[in-house]
Parts: C-alpha cells; structure tokens; sequence
C-alpha cells in the first residue's frame, strides 16, 4: 500500500482522528502572498479585448457540448483567446464586500485584505496555482517562459527562448495534443501559499484547485467551440527543473498542450509532411529568477511532504488507456430504492463569461422560504455529473471510466420529499436510501460555522472510489480523484450561477458519517466534498465593483 492510501485514510477520519500538527494555528501576519512575485520580471500585457464572447458560448454548450459558437479560427486558440481563458478562470474581475458568515468578514473592508472575485473556486480563497506559459516561435511573440500574473492580467517573463522542446521532451510521445504545438500551460502548485493555512490537510486542498481550474477552462474553451486535454502524468522532475523551483515546495501538476493558430512552425513550407517536433535543449536550462516570499518563516509539514514525494514517483509513466476502468464508480442501479424520475432540467443559456464572473460562495445567506425546483435541481444534478469529466487526463487513463457517484440530501425542493438519495444519470432520476429530513443531520456533521446546511434546498455530495483509483494507476492518481472532485465543484458554481440560485462548496464535514449516513459502509467509495444549493435571503447588503 502506498502512502498515498495512508493519507485517504486520515483525511476520511479527521473528523474524529484530528490529523497533525493538532492545533495548529496559522501566522496571519507572516502569511504568504495570494500570487508569485519575481522581482525584476519584466510584465508583458494580456489583450484586454479578446473579442467578446460568442454566440452561443453558453454554460450548457460548456458542459454538454453540442451547439453552433462563431469563432474567427474554430478549434484553435491565439492571444486574444488565451487573454480570455485566464482572465475569466483566475484573473481578478471585481472586489466583492457582501455581508455574510464567513470567518473573514471584518478583514474585508481593509483594502490589503480585500476579497477580489475570480471565476474559479480555490479553497480558502488561497489561489495556489501558478499558470506558466511556455511559448515557442509559433506563438505571438518572442519565445520563452512566463508566469501570469493574476493581478496585471500580465505574463510575467521569467526566460527567453523556445524550451517547448524540454516540455515536449517531459510529456513522452504518448501525451495527446504535445506534437502538433509549440504552446503550452504548465500548472504548478505553491504549497505554502495554502499550507500556512491548511497544513497537513494542504495537499487534499490544492489538488481539488486543480481540478477547479482544469474544469474552468475545459467548460470556457468547449464553450467556444475549442478542445484542451490536460496532462497529468509526465516527468514532473524535469519541469520543475525547467522552472527553478525546489521540487517538495512546488509540485508540477498539469500541462496543458494548446492548439495554436496558425500553421506549427515546425511544418511551415513542408506541405505533406508529418510534424517534425523541436528538440529539447542539447543542455540543462532552467528559470534562474525566483519567488520572493513574503513570510519570514516557512514551514514544512510531513505528510505534505510525503504525498508530494509519493505523487511525483512514477510521474512519467502513464497509465495505460482503460486502466482506470476497475475503478469506474459503481452503476446506482444497484440501489434497491425505486427510481422517482426528475422533469426536465432548467436550461443553462447564461454565457459562460457571465456565469464565471456572478459566481461567489453564499456563505449562510441560504433561506429556505423559498425551495428550489425540481427542475433546477435535474440541472445542477447533470451539470455535477459532466463536471467530473472536466478535471482529469482523458487522454490516458481515463479511458471513458467515469469515477464520481453522486449523492443528494433533499431539503428544500419542490415536488421532492426530503430524503437521502443516489443519482441515475441514465434515468435521470433519485433513488432514495434514506427517508425524513437530513437538516439536523447536516448540520450536526459540519465542522464551521460558515453554513446553514438546513436551509439550503439541497446538498450534494460526490464520492469517488479513491482505493481503487490507487490500486489502478498508482499514488499519482490521488491528483487524479481530487481533480475529478474539483471540476465536480466547479461545474456545480457555474450552473448555480447561470440558474440564479445561491451555492457553496464546503470540506469540513464529517466524512466518514457522511459514508455511513448514505449507506456507503463495506464499500470503497469515499464522500470527499459537499455542495450546497438553495435560494438566498432576498435583498442582502452586498457591495460589487467590477474592474473586468
């Protein structure tokens, strides 16, 4: 067993076995930086134009597919698109100062505390994921390596010249996309930046930020008729190389090939030949600018360490196609409960540049005068279920398996008794596996004080069998679960947003009750998140100013 499935187990019993250091207490004052900052780095602009959105780039298109969206070069992204995705996903689009439950409330108002909204979730509202952009001679500028920097919507240049080739060299033959570009996304991840906060529980944390962003911008791009297939397995040793950084403080944990308008470079005036990839670099190179941090003092937290250590071992050897298949979530068919089959969904025709930019967490302001309808609860069900697509490496080991359950808790919905029940994706339905009001249930089993779990209409909750994903592919396949988790929660922010309806995402809950409320015990799957859904309080005291 690896130390991967230690660490599943730990985060399934934290509720009653607190993982170490217990009482631990974060520094507030001696808190990192809500970005990277690399002194001296030159900042090259973003288009703030990226040609607005296009018809028919809507939340249902985003997550289903299908439909008609224009586009000046379909299939294919150039700067103003790239412009786009990271400003919509992790770019900052407004200061948000509502009045709500959440534990930093009083902080907000100061202006270097300030609560600026992005279109993707992070947990914590740490953001720990650095976007990278390699760039080769097919691109729109000079070549080279830069970071964004969310907060001049800028690419920070952090090297000059093509090292496409070392990324291409790091992904393997294999890695769908990789040979037909000289673009890339590389996602790191700074672990301090959320383990001042979360410490131990760091690495459960950010690897569901990863799958937030991933599904952000698979929903964005497919919106626009566009296609990206994220990598997560590669030579994860050779990238952080690349980038500089010491490899148990910032883990590499996608790459993401984009497609590029234009004809490759490599190509150019060779009709009829096949791609002909530029080498990697006959010599080590390597980012020689640095992260100037913030905090005085760091710290390093074992079991971070070790998840980071057993994720990055055998990170070059993807799994085969189909080998996540013994661990495809089980069919709700095998509920005995009789299936009450839901109407049709309530469409999801908002934009999906609209629905990002209105997305927020409510934060307590859930009331239940009001319940949702049965048909904005199909839509939020489906939109969960497509999510757990848009957050893994589809290219290789997804083979088609399908990882997550889903599971309600019914408050508050018209036409549908409260209850506990499974999701049938295929019948479109509920199954019910416990009868009677689950409030006092949720609310008994949250850690915070944040929520109202019993006025909110619904709670969601995905499980995923994370023993068996390990089983298949290894410890590297915990970023895998937690990815398929993440973009499960995003999807379920976007379509709230584009329903109207109020929602937030939580992680201190009680597992294992959760597994023994749905009935979950003497099986392998793991409830791993909660999503609240449900109608706000009307005319709250809310302050928006939108800067994109």
């Amino acid at each position: 067993m690896g130390y991967a499935q230690t660490y599943a187990d730990a985060i399934m019993a934290r509720g009653r076995v607190p993982m170490e250091p217990v009482n631990f207490v974060p520094d507030w004052s001696d808190g990192p930086r809500k970005t990277k900052h690399y002194p001296g780095a030159a900042t090259v602009p973003l288009p703030a134009d990226d040609g607005g959105v296009p018809e028919g780039a809507t939340v249902a298109r985003g997550l289903f597919g299908g439909g008609t969206a224009a586009d000046p070069a379909p299939g294919r992204f150039d700067l103003a698109a790239l412009s786009g995705l990271l400003r919509d996903s992790y770019g900052l689009t407004g200061r948000r100062l509502g009045v709500q439950a959440n534990t930093d409330l009083n902080a907000l108002p100061h202006y270097p505390l300030a609560n600026w909204s992005r279109g993707t979730a992070s947990g914590g509202g740490l953001y720990p994921v650095a976007v990278y952009w390699a760039s080769g001679p097919g691109g729109p500028g000079l070549p080279g390596l830069h970071y964004y920097s969310a907060r001049h919507h800028g690419m920070r240049r952090l090297l000059t010249g093509d090292v496409t080739g070392e990324i291409r060299a790091a992904l393997g033959p294999d890695a769908p996309g990789s040979a037909d570009t000289d673009q890339y996304l590389v996602l790191g991840i700074k672990y301090w930046q959320n383990a001042f906060k979360y410490n131990s529980f760091s690495f459960h944390a950010v690897s569901m930020d990863l799958g937030a962003l991933l599904g952000t911008w698979r929903l964005w791009a497919r919106a626009r008729g566009l296609e990206i297939e994220p990598a997560l397995w590669f030579d994860e040793a050779r990238l952080q190389r690349l980038l500089g950084v010491e490899p148990e403080a910032e883990g590499v944990f996608a790459v993401v090939p984009l497609t590029w308008a234009g004809e490759p470079p490599a190509t150019a005036g060779r009709p009829g030949r096949a791609p002909v990839a530029p080498p990697a670099p006959p010599a080590p190179v390597a980012v020689r600018r640095t992260d100037a941090e913030r905090s005085r003092r760091v710290l390093t937290f074992e079991a971070l360490s070790a998840m980071q250590r057993a994720t990055a071992a055998g990170a070059a050897d993807r799994p085969a196609p189909g080998a996540l298949a013994p661990a495809a979530a089980h069919p709700p068919a095998r509920r005995q409960g009789a299936a009450r089959e839901l109407p049709d969904a309530a469409p999801l025709t908002m934009t999906v540049r609209r629905a990002l930019r209105s997305r927020r967490s409510s934060f307590g302001r859930f009331a239940a005068h009001r319940g949702l309808s049965a048909a904005q609860l199909t839509a939020a069900l489906a939109a969960a279920h497509a999510g757990a697509e848009l957050g893994g490496d589809s290219g290789t080991a997804g083979g088609g398996a399908h990882l997550a359950t889903l599971y309600a808790f019914v408050n508050h919905v018209d036409g549908v008794e409260p209850g506990a029940y499974a999701y049938d994706p295929g019948r479109r339905a509920l199954r019910l596996v416990s009868a009677g009001a689950p409030g006092p249930f949720l609310q008994q089993n949250y850690f915070l004080s944040n929520y109202n779990l019993e006025q909110a209409g619904v709670v969601l909750v995905p499980t995923v069998r994370t023993h068996a994903v390990l089983e298949a592919v290894g410890d590297r396949g915990y970023r895998l679960v937690n990815a398929t988790v993440g973009a499960i929660a995003q999807a379920t922010y976007t379509a709230a947003a584009a329903l109207g309806i109020g929602c937030g995402v939580a992680l201190g809950f009680d597992n294992l009750s959760y597994r023994e409320e749905l009935d979950l015990e003497g099986t392998d799957e793991a409830p791993l998140l909660i999503m609240l859904l449900g109608h706000e309080r009307p005319a709250p005291a809310d302050f928006r100013y939108e800067i994109a």
